[in-house]
């Protein structure tokens, strides 16, 4: 652990050096008990959640999460530039700079937007620079995730910082929060290019009239181009708003863009024999299921949160269900449902792992699929995603093996 870089009021963050790689991160320190007092553990988990979810090169990385009695550390990307903030604040940016780093926001928002993530707290200081001047957004305290829509599908709950927040979040109705990021970085470019921002007002109030209206106005000397992009992102309808696809239409934007790649997972071998996890197979062959403990089938199918998941380094999303059918009888019923999605299959025992023909976001999706026994004629049927991406994943669970496999299953 090195010199404190900043605090809150949750939370310290420190300079650390890891012992085994020499790589210097960034440690954000968050007193255990601050945080229950004042009810914001969920909001912890969210962020940890949404951390893990948000692989991006400008997105500051999540490294790794640890936990005592009384404290949660997470192991951060150290981001060495500062905020670009302070770069605003010592005068406005040029045309092209301000261009590059808008270009990086948006590639990183529509990664996040695609993750189901809408940040919700968009400003210039959230926007970090590493040692090559390259743009990262940080704190995702505020960040929702598609399970917090409620049941109109939009969100309610007010949050972000005065000035770079969207009308309708403002207001008491529902809002969606994509768009509302939008109206956010189009407040930021205004900021980046003019150096102050488009809604300044003495009291909140004001401004917030103003916002109501749209009423701004660009400086003379502001560039024609990207004045027509703010225009188009500072629309208070929000559905008239532009999105993030037509912002990376725009001729002004695509100057000497950089789509900027996510982190590469390799694609799983598409030879079925080989897909199969070596270690799935390792055990010795058996007529029956595994046996499954009382303890971990208890510890599995608990509704409370488990915090073990958040602080391991290769998590696996999970999910489960019982049956009174036969192990057998399951295991067929999952080959069946492979087949019928044109899966690839491979399958020993009371193990299977399944692998899609067709490239997700992050690869192939492969699924494992263990059945286990609990007692007689009770069997625990446990899916585990090995690779590709998550909300794939999650989107097959709920749209092709829940519906499939609904007339073997007991309970989740």
């Amino acid at each position: 652990m090195g010199r404190l870089l900043g605090q809150g009021t949750f939370a310290k963050v420190y300079s650390a050096r890891n012992i085994l790689t020499n790589e210097t991160v960034a440690i954000k320190v968050v007193c255990k008990d601050k945080v229950e007092e004042a009810g914001m553990m969920e909001q912890i988990k969210r962020e940890i959640s949404i951390m893990r979810l948000v692989r991006h090169p400008n997105v500051v990385d999540l490294k790794e999460v640890m936990a005592t009695r009384g404290r949660i550390y997470f192991v951060m990307e150290y981001v060495k530039g500062g905020e670009l903030f302070a770069k605003v604040a010592k005068g406005r940016l040029s045309e092209e700079v301000a261009r590059k780093y808008f270009q990086q926001l948006i590639s990183a928002i529509d990664y996040c937007h695609s993750r189901g993530v809408s940040h919700r707290d968009l400003k210039p200081e959230n926007l970090l620079l590493d040692e090559n001047e390259n743009l990262k957004v940080t704190d995702f305290g505020l960040s929702a995730l598609p399970e917090h829509l409620r049941h109109d599908g939009l969100l309610h709950t007010r949050c972000g910082t005065p000035a770079y927040v969207a009308p309708e979040v403002i207001r008491k109705k529902g809002y969606d929060g994509a768009k509302a990021d939008i109206w956010s970085c189009g407040v930021i470019l205004y900021v980046l290019i003019s150096g102050f921002l488009p809604f300044q007002e003495e009291s909140v109030m004001k401004m917030y009239q103003r916002m109501f209206k749209a009423e701004y106005k660009f400086p003379s000397w502001f560039p024609y181009e990207p004045s027509r992009l703010v225009a188009k992102l500072l629309v208070v309808d929000s559905r008239k708003r532009l999105t993030i696809q037509g912002i990376m239409r725009q001729p002004w934007f695509c100057k000497g863009f950089k789509p900027s790649l996510s982190p590469s997972i390799p694609t799983p071998n598409p030879n079925p024999t080989q897909v199969l996890d070596q270690e799935m197979l390792s055990k010795s062959s058996s007529s029956s299921p595994r046996f499954y403990n009382a303890f971990e089938f208890i510890s599995a199918m608990s509704s409370g949160f488990d915090l073990s998941s958040l602080f391991e380094s290769k998590r696996r999303v999970g999910s489960m269900f019982t049956s009174r059918s036969s192990a057998s009888a399951i295991m067929a019923k999952i080959e069946g449902l492979a087949k019928k999605l044109n899966f690839q299959v491979s399958s020993k025992e009371f193990k299977l792992k399944m692998q899609g023909q067709s490239e997700g976001r992050k690869g192939r999706l492969a699924v494992a699929v263990e059945v286990f026994e609990v007692a007689a004629e009770v069997a625990v049927v446990e899916f585990s995603k090995c690779s590709g991406d998550t909300l794939e994943y999650v989107k097959f669970c709920k749209e092709d093996a829940r519906p499939a496999l609904k007339d073997i299953y007991v309970t989740r």
